[in-house]
């Protein structure tokens, strides 16, 4: 019968015709047979079930076994022994390995034929021992879940005793870290989910039957995955297990897992990252709130460490879950977490940024409920961050767009949201962590680390190296020109030129005193003269002082329209001067905050304190906790109403006359008495670089707290600056000779008649005209909270593009009218200047640098209320050392000013002279290690010009000395 039916599954009858013959052929199977012809039939059934070519044939011999086994009993557990069962698991079938599948299939055929049969407690011990064996070896995920289905089905076959069941399991999640999917097809991933499955369910029944197992099946799993030797990468495969482990145990888990000295923080890194890894994981419950209580439980230890390199490695990848439904949830919940603990530095919720456009326009097309609810959870979460990390408008306008039509969370919101998040330290220890060198941005420039509560310090910092002058470059021209100009004047100039040129140095040397003026004094100082006129006696005093900054104050329009006098009620007077913060020059260093009060048409200003600069900068990136109940743009529309001013209005109202009296009368020396004054304030000298200082935060003295003027100020590219200079021959011994000064006079003689008297001065106005330079802004509601960031361009001198002409400059006209044009008149002007210059406008936040625009410095209110202009730096522009844009002769080197080209024609000779002596020391430099090159000028120059050598100066070096290359070094 066994040939008759092998021969008719091989043969080529139709299929009908087969099936018609195997049915019969089972239904024999009850008829009595030899104990030969039931082994040839359980041996045929077999061979088809485990070598079978097709199903077909598979199908037959299960049918087979089936039917003879359950009648023939006896024979087939004489068959099925554990001789047969062993050497099938150890040695295969014929051609077919031990490891293949399919002989579990067999096998667990044959133990459902016997089980009922006293030699069936024989295998089940032998299948204790072989599954041990079986995960040891690590199988396949398709062998290890029909091991784990065979073991399901009969857990006697499951190892017993404490020592061999742990050791199942915690062989079991080494062999799920091995895990791999062998395909990329929706089938085969399926398929792979299930084996999975079918392996971790087959632990969560162990844990269930045996609870003593669980925890260290756990401290098994930690270290495969805190491992960071190992030869593979665990497998995603082993977030199946977390939906088993009973949340209860979380704490105990974590605490025990923080706490454990012998968890390095490399170890803890490594598995905090994996664990994240497994959001990737479908169907996996519980995932989320594992990786939550760690990050908490980390927090709570003050292993800001591993929080802050896991977050900055793993934020991108959480995001990107966001875009897969089934993770979505989990996913969403870690990322939240993630973004709101990591409050010090905005760096981790930048790298995520880039992508909030396109998955919001995703979800947003895909019309899904669950798409809508998820997108309002993100929209809130994101204007939560980007409130606590203001100031980066140029990422954060496209993210308003896309949510401008969806409810923004309020404020009260949102500082609840932050608040409950933080980490609970938010120590300066977090600074350490975070000491991270970044390379030149795509602008070739670099960017400063915020190290805790820095950004106003570097936000000046960075505004200030935009104004310096390569001072290196003019200590070389002059002394690269020194030994030209001397011998040019020996022979072109005459004596009284050489006589000239004394007077001129005597006359400099005057003005600037005994002391040479400190590099701040040249860029930065300039000399500010306030007068006070007794309105009773009509005696006047004079003061002149000097000053590095001018603080300007908010005024109402009113006082701008009106003839222009300010009232000032209450002051301090003191040596015959009039203290008054909102209007006077500021000490280096200090803002005075001053509060404006309209009264009756007057400005009341009082000072009530003073905030410190970079040195101390108050908790500029925490929050602020005052002012709940009040909104600090209320401010802003008491003060100064609709109309938006400008730069020139507050110029304008600086310098406007002022009436000082009541609690503020003038003690006139000559009345001997108080009396009604007229103070009036003119700039003398103007300095280089002008810093205006814009008084936005003002004393209340009502509520006793500081406020923030959020007022939008226009800024207008060009400032004319009115300069009143005295006409005096001093004046003019630069440019021609006053009528009573001969050739001849020298010395005491000549020092007299230059001295200046108040009977010569003359009123001389002179509009000086000034480009913007730099825009120091602050972001926030308060002075005690926010963020600071600055615009700035690369600003030369005098040039083509940065010439005022006369003709389209103003007059100083009466004080009754405006000091100042309107910056409208050179709206022309303003556009050719910013046309002239592409990308001369750097966005400097912190370690970020971008390019940008003015248009965007000029628009940055308007698009974010809280950013407002803080401090402006222009540059005057017929000052003698700037460069021109323009210049031939110029060359850029990074996006950085040009260099003349006498010093590049000296830093070439340099490079020449440099690379003789050292392709000519070839042999001296090997014999000699201590031998030392000179060190040419080139040095003091951007290394970036070790570049600049002409290739026709390297190929002739290299045909002179008969070398094969030259290798420039730094």
């Amino acid at each position: 019968m066994d040939k008759i039916l092998e021969g008719l599954v091989s043969s080529s009858h139709p299929l009908p015709l087969k099936r018609v013959i195997v049915r019969r052929v089972v239904e024999l199977a009850e008829t009595p047979l030899s104990q030969a012809q039931c082994r040839a039939m359980f041996a045929l059934g077999t061979r088809l079930v485990l070598q079978g070519p097709d199903a077909f044939q598979r199908q037959v011999g299960r049918q087979v076994l089936e039917a003879y086994g359950r009648y023939h009993r006896a024979e087939f557990e004489a068959f099925f022994n554990r001789g047969l069962v062993l050497g099938l698991l150890q040695r295969g079938y014929g051609e077919l390995s031990c490891r293949d599948p399919a002989i579990l299939d067999y096998i667990q055929a044959g133990l459902r034929l016997i089980m009922s049969c006293p030699s069936v407690l024989e295998l089940f011990e032998l299948l204790q021992v072989e599954a041990l064996r079986l995960v040891c070896e690590r199988p396949a995920p398709p062998l290890c879940a029909r091991l784990c289905q065979l073991l399901g089905d009969f857990p006697q076959c499951l190892p017993r005793g404490r020592k061999l069941s742990l050791a199942f399991c915690q062989q079991l999640v080494r062999s799920i870290a091995h895990f791999q999917s062998q395909g990329s097809r929706e089938a085969e991933l399926r398929l792979y989910v299930s084996q999975v499955t079918q392996v971790s369910g087959l632990l969560r029944s162990v844990w269930k039957a045996e609870p003593d197992t669980l925890l260290p099946s756990l401290q098994e799993l930690f270290a495969v995955i805190a491992a960071a030797d190992t030869p593979f990468e665990p497998s995603v495969a082993l977030a199946s297990l977390v939906q088993h482990i009973p949340l209860q145990m979380i704490t105990v888990l974590i605490m025990s897992l923080t706490t454990d000295p012998n968890v390095k923080d490399a170890s803890m890194t490594q598995a905090l990252c994996r664990m994240i890894d497994w959001l990737s994981w479908p169907l996996a419950q519980h995932v989320e709130t594992w990786v939550i209580a760690l990050l908490k439980g980390l927090a709570a230890v003050q292993k800001f460490t591993i929080l802050i390199d896991v977050t900055l490695m793993k934020i991108e990848l959480v995001f990107n879950r966001l875009w897969f439904p089934l993770v979505r949830p989990g996913a969403l919940a870690v990322l939240s977490h993630m973004l709101l603990s990591f409050q010090h530095s905005p760096e981790a919720f930048h790298l995520v940024v880039p992508h909030v456009v396109s998955l919001v326009h995703s979800f947003k097309s895909d019309g899904l409920p669950s798409s809508t609810a998820f997108l309002m959870q993100l929209a809130e979460l994101i204007h939560c961050m980007m409130y606590h990390y203001s100031g980066f408008p140029e990422l954060y306008e496209p993210i308003l767009e896309v949510f401008k039509d969806m409810p923004k969370p309020s404020e009260e919101k949102m500082k609840l949201i932050l608040s409950q998040s933080a980490w609970t330290s938010q120590s300066n220890s977090l600074p350490s962590c975070l000491s991270r060198l970044s390379g030149k941005s795509e602008t070739g420039k670099t960017g400063l680390i915020n190290l805790g509560n820095t950004c106003y310090m570097n936000s000046i910092i960075q505004a200030l190296f935009m104004a310096t002058e390569l001072h290196e470059e003019e200590r070389t021209l002059k002394a690269l020109s020194s030994a030209k100009a001397a011998e040019s004047r020996k022979n072109e100039e005459s004596q009284a030129q050489e006589t000239v040129h004394k007077a001129q140095v005597f006359a400099e040397a005057l003005c600037k005193g005994s002391e040479e003026r400190t590099l701040i004094e040249r860029m930065f100082g300039g000399k500010l003269k306030t007068t006070i006129c007794c309105l009773n006696c009509k005696s006047t005093s004079q003061k002149e002082e000097a000053f590095t900054d001018l603080s300007l104050a908010f005024c109402p329009p009113t006082s701008l329209e009106s003839a222009g006098v300010k009232c000032v009620e209450r002051s301090e007077i003191k040596d015959g001067s009039v203290v008054q913060a909102s209007i006077s020059a500021t000490p280096a260093g200090e803002t005075p905050l001053s509060s404006l009060e309209i009264n009756g048409g007057c400005n009341a200003i009082t000072s009530e304190g003073v905030l410190k600069d970079c040195s101390a900068e108050p908790n500029s990136e925490t929050k602020s906790e005052f002012n709940k109940d009040q909104d600090s743009r209320d401010v802003s529309s008491e003060l100064v109403g609709k109309n938006t001013p400008s730069v020139t209005d507050l110029l304008n109202y600086f310098l406007a006359p002022e009436i000082l009296s009541g609690d503020n009368k003038y003690y006139c020396e000559k009345c001997a008495s108080l009396q009604n004054a007229e103070k009036t304030m003119q700039i003398v000298e103007e300095p280089e670089y002008l810093i205006l200082t814009l008084l936005r935060f003002s004393y209340d003295p009502k509520c006793h707290i500081r406020r923030k003027i959020l007022d939008s100020v226009s800024l207008p590219l060009l400032l004319e600056l009115p300069v009143k200079r005295a006409t005096s021959p001093l004046a003019v011994v630069s440019g021609s000779w006053s009528v009573d000064v001969e050739i001849s006079d020298i010395g005491e003689n000549l020092a007299k008649k230059l001295k200046p008297s108040g009977a010569d001065e003359v009123s001389c106005p002179q509009l000086v005209p000034f480009v913007l330079s730099s825009v120091v802004v602050h972001s926030g509601v308060s002075s005690e909270s926010g963020h600071y960031y600055s615009y700035a361009r690369n600003v030369t001198g005098s040039g083509s593009s940065g010439q005022c002409h006369q003709s389209k400059a103003f007059s100083l006209i009466s004080p009754q009218n405006k000091l100042l044009a309107e910056e409208s008149s050179c709206t022309v002007i303003e556009n050719e200047l910013d046309t002239e210059m592409p990308k001369e406008w750097f966005l400097f936040n912190d370690s970020r640098v971008t390019f940008t625009s003015f248009q965007s410095v000029q628009k940055i209110t308007s698009r974010f209320p809280k950013d407002t202009a803080y401090v402006l730096i222009y540059k005057k522009q017929n000052s003698t050392c700037g460069y021109n844009t323009n210049s031939a002769n110029g060359l850029w080197v990074n996006g950085d000013p040009p260099l003349q080209k006498d010093l590049m024609d000296a830093i070439t000779k340099d490079n020449k002279l440099y690379l003789q002596v050292r392709l000519r020391s070839k042999s001296l430099v090997l014999e000699h290690k201590h031998f030392k090159l000179p060190q040419p000028r080139v040095l003091s120059a951007p290394m970036d010009l070790m570049t600049m050598i002409p290739q026709e100066v390297v190929d002739q070096q290299v045909e002179e000395e008969g070398v094969d290359s030259v290798l420039l070094v730094d």
